[in-house]
């Protein structure tokens, strides 16, 4: 009897080791440091709702900073190479890659409000864009806006011959159209650029104020025109997504939509924030450009959305006319 109890115990030993060693846990690569809201405001409460919703049997783990790999614009091969289950990230920094995606960014075409719930309701138009990867979060940013160093602008012709660092190729389009010279980096190095002169200014939304310091850098920020709205998001690794069950998955893409929503909700508060900051720093200064100043940026920026349309091609026009639509 003893020995029969004694091959019981061990079974439940073994039936228990093999539960607790069946959690998936995936790894999430960020680039934005620990202290950025998006890793508390949004891939805090993305990981809690996966644990959830599959009762603890996935989990994700966060590396923030750039723990798997330095370099913003690499987040995109990691999960495709599998050096992380997960990843946050921008198309702009693969835009080759994506661009029918990105055509979300052309100005006028989302706004700051609405664009992600916009999006999802396309969402299909992007898929083909995601073969290699799974698309799990997808969200809209708020308007791109000028950030400037020593030069007060009001008009396109205070950009002319100015170096303006550029999230994405659109951006930098736009930037030309403007009179400016695009300078494309990842965000992790616009402080130092500016700080020392390489830069004049950045295209980037409010959020930079505090999340990448741009309030000690920069003297000027000018709001007001219609801008690029930079698209993210987070993407997974296809063997590792379709390694898991049914179940499995359609609880990812459940907590990734829900991300999408709640990053887009972060990003304006933050932003607005940051603008509001700024504009209350002593010895800053808030441009907000008046209705004719503005209508000067938005002329030349017609003209990049038709080039970027035509250069697209394809299904390009139905898809902006789909998004416009909404």
């Amino acid at each position: 009897m003893s020995i029969l109890k004694t091959l019981a115990s061990a079974a439940v030993s073994v039936a228990l080791l093999a539960g607790a060693t069946s959690a998936e846990e995936l790894k999430f690569a960020n680039f934005m440091a620990p202290t950025h809201p998006y890793v508390a405001g949004t891939f805090e409460p993305f990981a809690a709702k996966v644990k959830e919703l599959t009762g603890g049997e996935v989990t994700v783990k966060l590396y923030n900073g750039g723990e798997l790999g330095a370099g913003p614009t690499d987040q995109y091969s990691r999960v495709v190479d599998g050096v992380a289950e997960l990843a946050f990230g921008l198309p702009g920094y693969t835009a080759s890659t994506f661009p029918i995606t990105l055509l979300t960014e052309l100005p006028g075409v989302l706004t700051e409000q609405g664009g992600t719930e916009t999006i999802w309701k396309h969402i299909d138009l992007f898929q083909p864009e995601f073969r290699r990867v799974k698309l799990i979060g997808l969200w809209s940013n708020t308007d791109n806006i000028l950030y400037m160093r020593d030069k007060a602008v009001h008009t396109p012709a205070d950009l002319a011959g100015l170096n303006i660092r550029v999230p994405s190729r659109t951006a930098g389009l736009l930037v030309e159209a403007w009179g400016g010279n695009p300078v494309s980096m990842p965000v992790s190095e616009i402080y130092n650029a500016m700080q020392t002169g390489v830069i004049d200014g950045a295209m980037i939304d409010g959020t930079a104020t505090h999340a990448f310091k741009l309030g000690e850098v920069a003297n000027y920020l000018t709001v007001g025109m219609d801008s690029t709205i930079s698209p993210f998001f987070i993407l997974m690794n296809r063997d590792a997504f379709e390694g898991l069950s049914s179940e499995q998955q359609a609880a990812i893409e459940k907590a990734g939509r829900a991300a999408s929503m709640i990053g887009n909700h972060v990003q304006i508060a933050e932003a607005e924030k940051g603008i509001e900051a700024f504009a209350a720093t002593p010895g800053k200064e808030l441009i907000e450009l008046t209705p004719e100043e503005a209508a000067e940026f938005n002329a030349a920026a017609e003209g990049v959305i038709a080039d970027v349309i035509a250069e697209t091609g394809g299904d390009a026009q139905a898809v902006v006319d789909a998004l416009r639509a909404q």
